[in-house]
């Protein structure tokens, strides 16, 4: 039996670290007041970039470079490489094709961006597992997931004071046995689809004279974040019942680290201790498209997620759609 499993993980972030007391501040000269935000979400700290020579790239570079000197590998043995990003550096060439040029891939290896949004890694592993899966061919897979959304939200109060820069990557092997990758459930609700919008007037309008450079930036209508919660509960029962795997045998529930409230609010639901679901958003920031990745991170660091152990992620995407993975790690 082929099975997919995560062999190894490794973060990235920058040094400039950016407690609330900034944005309270920086917020209150602009006329609004972040504070009960910042706690409602659960915020303490946050990692920023704060030069012109880091960006979402650069940070994916560092990240892939760590994972790979962890497993005692190089850019040749991989077979596939994945980035996912919404804020990625480059639209041409791929930015993937970017990792590959800097870890010195093979001629023979699969490159291409996945943009899930905030949902972007957990899409991006789940599709690299049932390709390599399907196809002998595949062996090895890197995913790399990275954003920098602070050069992009500078007067936006929910993502500037909330969101935080970081990339995590991945290292996936094919092999056979039964632990690995399990399932996944997606749902798509696309009721608030033009609640966040980046560019703020789409790319066909960057160079038009009506537009300013402030124009493309991040543009977000508030709404209540908490309605995904119900698709939460649902998709995850659905991942445990089709698998027969009971909500007490999974060690760690990874969700998006985007709010403390809705962290809380799902496990009351599933009747989860909160030591089953652990919360890094307030020692991170939220980093978007990696955050429950981080999650695994600093579990596995702190040995609270040992081999075979049973790990269930959940996330939502900007638009939005809920994407949840079971995997065996």
């Amino acid at each position: 039996m082929t099975a997919v499993q995560i062999r190894d993980i490794a973060i990235y972030h920058p040094e400039k670290e950016v407690a609330n007391d900034y944005y309270i501040e920086k917020f209150q000269k602009q006329g609004s007041d972040v504070t009960g935000l910042l706690q409602a979400l659960g915020r303490n700290k946050r990692f920023i970039i704060d030069n012109p020579t880091e960006n979402s790239l650069t940070m994916a570079e560092e990240a892939a470079k760590k994972v790979l000197l962890s497993s005692g590998l190089s850019g040749p043995d991989l077979d596939l490489i994945i980035f996912t990003s919404q804020t990625p550096e480059y639209l041409l060439p791929s930015n993937a094709l970017k990792l590959h040029n800097a870890l010195g891939g093979d001629l023979n290896t699969t490159c291409f961006d996945i943009n899930a949004n905030c949902a972007g890694m957990l899409v991006a592993v789940e599709q690299a597992a049932r390709y390599m899966i399907s196809n002998p061919r595949i062996e090895r897979a890197l995913v790399v997931g990275a954003d920098h959304f602070s050069v992009h939200t500078p007067d936006n109060a929910v993502y500037h004071s909330n969101f935080a820069d970081a990339a995590v990557a991945v290292i996936l092997d094919r092999t056979t046995g039964s632990k690995g990758f399990i399932d996944s459930v997606y749902q798509t609700d696309t009721s608030v689809i033009n609640n966040s919008l980046f560019p703020g007037n789409g790319l066909s309008n960057l160079y038009r004279e009506e537009f300013s450079a402030k124009d493309a930036q991040v543009q977000f209508t508030p709404f209540d974040d908490s309605v995904c919660v119900n698709s939460a509960l649902d998709s995850i029962q659905t991942l445990l019942r089709r698998n027969e795997v009971s909500k007490e045998e999974v060690s760690a529930f990874l969700f998006s680290q985007f709010s403390l409230g809705n962290v809380k609010l799902v496990s009351e639901r599933l009747e989860l201790p909160m030591s089953k679901i652990p919360y890094i958003g307030d020692k991170y920031g939220y980093t978007a498209t990696n955050s429950p990745f981080l999650a695994l991170y600093d579990e596995i660091k702190a040995g609270k997620i040992k081999r075979g152990d049973y790990c269930l992620f959940w996330t939502v995407g900007a638009g939005w759609q809920n994407v949840s993975i079971l995997i065996q790690y």
